[in-house]
């Protein structure tokens, strides 16, 4: 009998794997501040399709990432929060956050900032 040897990982791409997608560290930030409800996340990341965002929302949970809270009523609840895993992202979030914005200035790039909402505001 053979036995199975163990897959052997570079943890960036375990990283990559997880948190991977173009939407994935946007809900991961909108998270960052607070539960929301799909439709607010809808809101603050506008260009995901219902559909990309539905199933970015899905990975995410199967990862361990966020927790969905769906209350029993009519019409639907469903929230969304943040794990304990999930919250050990946000160092990574703000890096990545920082980055971004000290390339786009850069570059001349104009860019959005997801801060400038309210709702999706994250302290840094």
């Amino acid at each position: 009998m053979k036995q199975q040897q163990k897959a052997v990982m570079c943890p960036v791409e375990v990283t990559l794997s997880i948190v991977g997608g173009k939407w994935k560290l946007q809900i991961v930030y909108c998270l960052l501040n607070g539960t929301k409800r799909f439709g607010q996340l809808r809101r603050l990341i506008p260009g995901a399709t219902q559909q990309m965002l539905t199933l970015q929302l899905r990975e995410l949970e199967q990862a361990g990432i966020i927790h969905r809270q769906v209350y029993a009523q009519v019409p639907p609840k469903v929230e969304y929060s943040l794990t304990e895993w999930g919250r050990s992202l946000e160092p990574i979030i703000h890096q990545v956050h920082a980055w971004g914005e000290w390339y786009c200035n850069q570059n001349d790039i104009e860019y959005w900032q997801l801060s400038d909402n309210r709702e999706g505001h994250v302290p840094a």
